[in-house]
């Protein structure tokens, strides 16, 4: 794709998911639409802020779980969102340089930026695939020109699935996606939650400001995305409360509302 149609596909007229989630982790690849409803909305509710801040601090951990303690060697990360520091492949191949990574997005916005998520060691890979949540298939086919999906992947879906409006088709399109996934891959989500008024409120102004919205869910909801497969302790939590280790996220806003969970497809 050229760079002149890849700047057409760029609406900077609306606020955008990634580069708003950009602008609360402290990026610089937002616009002033973004920073606008940023700051309207942190006035609302400042604990988005902390959602945003310790969902990134989560990939890292739920990584490091995966590529340390369980050999996985592979990761699949669907609505990858802006690089920003410790992208998965980075957190990944400082435990293992041989891992393999594939990034999954469809915006323009994501793409135009994608060779900063393309540098690799030379004994793993990183590729980018401008694709679609929404055709699991495509996706799957796509990345096993990159991994091999005989061998176990782990499934990144962060901050994503809030797009999908209708919960029962965000559930099959993560059923569809481990599906095409063999024994022993485990599947990692992080989500915003409806479990205050606070991150309500934010939701619904995100949402009035023009923007593809994004739907809070409940906890059990959440817990529902893993049905079929075996959790891994602690279970599904708020994301501060999922193995902090030293990086002492438990201490730090833990009453946020985001929730997580990593399940092993048995």
């Amino acid at each position: 794709m050229s760079d002149d149609s890849l700047r057409d596909r760029i609406d900077t007229s609306k606020p955008h998911s990634a580069r708003f989630w950009n602008y609360f982790v402290g990026g610089k690849d937002n616009y002033e639409v973004d920073r606008e409803i940023g700051d309207q909305i942190k006035s609302i509710f400042p604990g988005l802020v902390d959602v945003a801040v310790t969902s990134r601090r989560f990939l890292g951990r739920a990584v490091e779980y995966l590529a340390g303690e369980q050999g996985v060697r592979q990761f699949l990360d669907v609505g990858t969102g802006l690089p920003t520091a410790d992208n998965t492949h980075e957190v990944a191949q400082r435990v293992a340089p041989d891992a393999r990574i594939v990034y999954v997005d469809n915006d323009p916005i994501v793409l135009a930026h994608a060779n900063a998520l393309l540098t690799s060691t030379k004994e793993g890979m990183t590729a980018y695939l401008d694709a679609d949540l929404y055709d699991p298939g495509a996706v799957l086919k796509a990345a096993a020109g990159t991994l091999d999906l005989s061998r176990p992947v782990g499934l990144m879906i962060l901050n994503t699935l809030g797009h999908v409006a209708d919960y029962e088709q965000a559930r099959e399109l993560v059923r569809g996606l481990m599906a095409g996934l063999p024994a022993g891959s485990h599947l990692v989500i992080s989500d915003s939650t409806a479990t205050s008024e606070g991150m309500i409120a934010a939701s619904e102004a995100y949402n009035a400001s023009g923007a593809v919205p994004y739907h809070v869910r409940s906890v059990a909801e959440i817990a529902g995305f893993f049905e079929g497969l075996e959790l891994v302790e602690p279970g599904v939590v708020r994301v501060p409360e999922w193995r902090p280790g030293a990086s002492g996220d438990a201490g730090c806003g833990a009453a946020v509302d985001a929730y997580c969970g990593v399940g092993r497809k048995p």
